[in-house]
C-alpha cells in the first residue's frame, strides 16, 4: 500500500484545533536540558500522569529500542541586499533569504521575504557582518509564497560561509532574534548529519547523561537522519484532512539503523520514536518495504500520517506539543486517538505545560 493510499477519515482540519493561551508558546529553552516537564499517556486507557523528562528511563524497559533523529540545523536565514543584474550592486533593502532544501549543484530552494519584492533574474548579494560580500545568488524561479529557487556562486566552504553569516532559524512563533545560545540550545546533543532548516525538538530534551542512563538501563539506541524542512512549519491551507499534501524531506537510513530495527521487530521488542520525524521515517520506510526486513538506503517521503494510519513499526512515542490545526497533531492524534490526544492538550494548557520548539514533551505508550 502506497502512501497516497493510506485511510483518511471525514475529518476536517479544524477539528484538531484547541485554545492555547499566547503566554504557554515557549519563547526560551528551559534553563538547562533535560529541565522540561513530560506528560505521560497510556494509550490503551488514556490516563495522563504529569512527570519530568528526566523520569523517561524509568518508563522505559530494557530491550526497548530508542530511534533518535539525528540531523544538524544549519543556519539557514540569511540576510541579502537585492541588485539587478543590469545596475551596479546597490543595497535597497534588507531581504530575508531562509534556506530550505538543496536541490543541485550550488542551486537551493528557498523563502523569501518579502517576496513580491524578488524577481526571476534578479541577484542576491549576502554581506558578512565585516561588511564584505560573502555570497552572491541568482533567481533563477519564482514559486508562491515566497518560494524562490537561488543560484549561488561557487565558494570554497558553502557550510562553512553559513555559519559565519548565517542565523538560527527559529520558529516563526519564537517572537525574538536568535542569540549566541541558540547555536547550542537549537541542536540536539547528538545531532551530526547538517542538513535541517528546523530542530527535531522531541530529541533537544535529551542529555548526554540522561543517554548514558538509558543505556545502563538495558535500552539499545540507534540513530536514523531525517533533515527536517520549513515545510514543518507551513500552514495547512485546504479544509478536509483528506486533502492534506506534505513537502518532502529527505532520510537516509543506515545499515546499523536497519539491522536494529529489523532485530527488534523479529524479537518483539518495543521500537520507541523520539519525534514526530523519527515516525515520519520509520513508518515510510516500512511502507516501502511492504512487511519485508529494512533495506539500508536514503531518499525522500512526504508521507502525511493522520487518524486511520495503520502503524507498523512505532510502539511508543516522545514528542513536544504541537500547533492547532497541524500535520504533527494529526499525527500524534493517529497514535494515540484525536479525542484522548486533544483531551491532554487540554490538560497541558491547564497545567501551563510549555508548548512548541523550545516547550515541554509528552510520551504516549
Amino acid at each position: 500500500m502506497n502512501e497516497a493510499s493510506q485511510p483518511l477519515t471525514g475529518l476536517r482540519v479544524d477539528d484538531f484545533d484547541f485554545e492555547l493561551p499566547e503566554e504557554l508558546i515557549a519563547q526560551q529553552p528551559s534553563e538547562q536540558r533535560g529541565q522540561s516537564r513530560m506528560l505521560v499517556m497510556d494509550r490503551a486507557s488514556g490516563t495522563l500522569r504529569d512527570a519530568n523528562f528526566s523520569d523517561l528511563p524509568s518508563l522505559l524497559a530494557p530491550g526497548d529500542l530508542l530511534v533518535l533523529n539525528d540531523s544538524r540545523v544549519i543556519p539557514a536565514r540569511l540576510y541579502a541586499r537585492r541588485t539587478l543584474r543590469r545596475e551596479r550592486e546597490r543595497p535597497i533593502g534588507r531581504i530575508e533569504v531562509m534556506l530550505t532544501e538543496p536541490v543541485g549543484d550550488n542551486q537551493w530552494r528557498a523563502l523569501v521575504r518579502p517576496g513580491r519584492k524578488v524577481a526571476i533574474g534578479e541577484r542576491l548579494v549576502f554581506p558578512a557582518p565585516s561588511g564584505e560580500i560573502a555570497l552572491r545568488a541568482e533567481v533563477l524561479e519564482r514559486g508562491q509564497f515566497g518560494d524562490r529557487l537561488l543560484q549561488f556562486e561557487p565558494v570554497d566552504d558553502f557550510f562553512a560561509v553559513l555559519d559565519r553569516i548565517g542565523h538560527m532559524p527559529l520558529p516563526p512563533y519564537i517572537h525574538r532574534d536568535d542569540a549566541a545560545a541558540d547555536r547550542d540550545r537549537y541542536q540536539t546533543v547528538f545531532s551530526h548529519d547538517r542538513g535541517s532548516v528546523a530542530a527535531p525538538t522531541a530529541g533537544l530534551h535529551f542529555t548526554p547523561q540522561i543517554l548514558e542512563d538509558l543505556v545502563a538501563h538495558g535500552v539499545e539506541i540507534v540513530r536514523i537522519t531525517l533533515h527536517v524542512g520549513l515545510g514543518t512549519f507551513a500552514p495547512l491551507r485546504v479544509e478536509r484532512v483528506a486533502e492534506v499534501r506534505l513537502h518532502r524531506e529527505r532520510y537516509t537510513l543506515t545499515p546499523s539503523a536497519a539491522n536494529s530495527i529489523n532485530d527488534a521487530v523479529r524479537s518483539a521488542r518495543r521500537i520507541v520514536a523520539v519525534g514526530t520525524t523519527v515516525v515520519r521515517t520509520l513508518e515510510h520506510c516500512a511502507l516501502q518495504a511492504s512487511g519485508a526486513p529494512l533495506q539500508p538506503h536514503s531518499g525522500e517521503t512526504e508521507i502525511f500520517i493522520s487518524p486511520g494510519f495503520k502503524f507498523q513499526l512505532v510502539g511508543a512515542l516522545l514528542t513536544n506539543f504541537h500547533l492547532p490545526q497541524s500535520s504533527l497533531l494529526m499525527l500524534v492524534s493517529a497514535f494515540a486517538g484525536r479525542e484522548q490526544v486533544l483531551a491532554a492538550y487540554n490538560h497541558a494548557v491547564r497545567e501551563r505545560y510549555r508548548f512548541f520548539s523550545y516547550g515541554d514533551c509528552m510520551f504516549l505508550s
